[in-house]
């Protein structure tokens, strides 16, 4: 995956790899235990994974950790992005998170959505 050749200073492939597994399997414990949600944007399709802390992202986007559950993560954090997606009313698109749409809280306890950085 991407994320995974964002190597930092001194930083091997395996050591990158390690450290992106873990922030995803932190990521699905915090989906299923309800302290992170998924929210998909009504207007453009784009997801991000509201709650998660900069520490638990470990470097880890939202599009990344959108398409390591979509391939390896559990149910319960897959059953969480259909229910993002039902209250969206609307399916996660694809394109737009590929495009890099991405969300940063906006201080109200939203999001703001963006692309590209």
């Amino acid at each position: 995956m991407v994320c995974e050749t964002r190597l930092r200073p001194r930083q091997t492939f395996e050591q990158r790899k390690a450290e992106v597994r873990r922030a995803q399997q932190k990521l699905d414990a915090a989906l299923a235990a309800g302290r992170v949600k998924a929210v998909v944007d009504k207007r453009t399709g784009g997801i991000a994974f509201q709650g998660l802390s900069e520490a638990d992202r470990d470097g880890v986007s939202d599009a990344c950790a959108y398409r390591s559950i979509l391939s390896t993560g559990s149910a319960t954090a897959r059953m969480a992005i259909l229910k993002a997606e039902q209250l969206a009313g609307r399916t996660v698109d694809k394109q737009a998170v590929a495009q890099g749409l991405h969300a940063h809280p906006d201080g109200r306890g939203g999001l703001t959505w963006h692309k590209g950085h």
